[in-house]
């Protein structure tokens, strides 16, 4: 195992922020990640670096996850229990499942991150999340260097959000996730651009590549590729309120759009309150949003990080006041 000190993370997360760690370490095995876990330095495990944002020099020890390998556990006529290692980038995997005709994830294309920080997040888009498919996970116990099994249950799976990112906090390293996918996959292509994609494409039967193939494009043309603009893709999550307040907002902007979900509460995208502020496009110093969609804040080459945390904070301030909605984020700061 080696040890880098003072290294540069720039490389190391989607943003682009140039932050060093004070000890960087690479993983690519169980046991050197227990080697890696014995310090008595803050520890940050690091995946793909597409969650994240580093207001500052982090004084720890970083541990770069690259633990590799996808296996299957067992198969049935109509299922197929596929295991990845944590350190194998996500939509590589998806990819694996949809050249094999395997639906499931399907619809989570083109995301960037890793298998290992994808259930943390409860990864979604298109109609589809992480919890639908996962069977169970297995993660290494910090404190202990125990290895736990979740089932996805235990999880605690909520709007991007899980155990590990609240509970249990920096207590576990996910080493691996194991998903049910099907042989006989159903097609989830209700989502209005991708079904408007398929239409355009005349594919009335579409198959899990038809649909993720669909995705990529549509995520091609609407986001930007972090390897030429620093981003971490949506920097906000989309706010739910109750319906009672959605409809006193309704009156005032008929054209809001929404999503009805349940226990009378409803889904507004965070990306229309931040266009309606007058955020889309706008930039300021090293910092804005893009020009393409006001829910994703980019590095326009030099920014720091701490420009960026407080533009998304004037955002933030502008949505609270406008409409009387508090914007959560999906990025963790460091």
């Amino acid at each position: 195992m080696k040890i880098i000190d003072n290294k540069s993370l720039k490389e190391h997360n989607t943003f682009g922020i140039d932050a060093s760690a004070k000890e960087f370490v690479t993983v690519k095995n169980i046991d050197e990640l227990k080697e890696a876990l014995q310090t008595d330095l803050e520890i940050l495990i690091l995946g793909g670096g597409s969650n994240v944002l580093f207001t500052k020099d982090f004084p720890g020890r970083v541990i770069k996850n690259e633990i590799k390998g996808i296996s299957t556990v067992r198969e049935n006529d109509n299922n197929v229990l596929i295991k990845a290692m944590g350190g194998e980038v996500w939509h590589e995997f998806v990819l694996y499942t949809v050249n094999q005709n395997l639906g499931g994830i399907e619809n989570l294309s083109l995301i960037p991150g890793t298998v290992g920080a994808a259930p943390m997040q409860n990864i979604g888009a298109y109609g589809t999340e992480i919890k639908d498919t996962l069977e169970s996970l297995e993660a290494l116990e910090i404190e202990t260097g125990a290895i736990k099994k979740f089932t996805a249950n235990e999880c605690n799976f909520g709007y991007r959000s899980s155990i590990f990112k609240n509970e249990l906090k920096n207590k576990f390293f996910i080493i691996s996730a194991t998903f049910n996918l099907s042989k006989s996959p159903i097609i989830n292509a209700s989502y209005g651009k991708v079904a408007d994609s398929l239409h355009e494409k005349a594919i009335s039967n579409p198959t899990v590549k038809d649909v993720s193939d669909a995705i990529i494009n549509i995520r091609s043309s609407k986001l930007p590729d972090w390897r030429k603009i620093g981003n971490a893709g949506s920097f906000f999550k989309n706010p739910v309120i109750n319906k009672k307040y959605f409809l006193k907002i309704k009156q005032k902007y008929p054209d809001v759009p929404s999503f009805e979900i349940p226990e009378n509460q409803i889904k507004i995208p965070a990306g229309w309150l931040i266009e309606k502020c007058g955020f889309r496009g706008k930039t300021k110093g090293n910092t804005g949003t893009y020009e393409k969609q006001a829910l994703i804040i980019i590095n326009k080459g030099n920014a720091t990080g701490l420009e960026i945390l407080n533009f998304s904070k004037e955002i933030q301030r502008c949505v609270k006041n406008k409409f009387g909605i508090k914007l959560d984020t999906e990025v963790n700061f460091y």
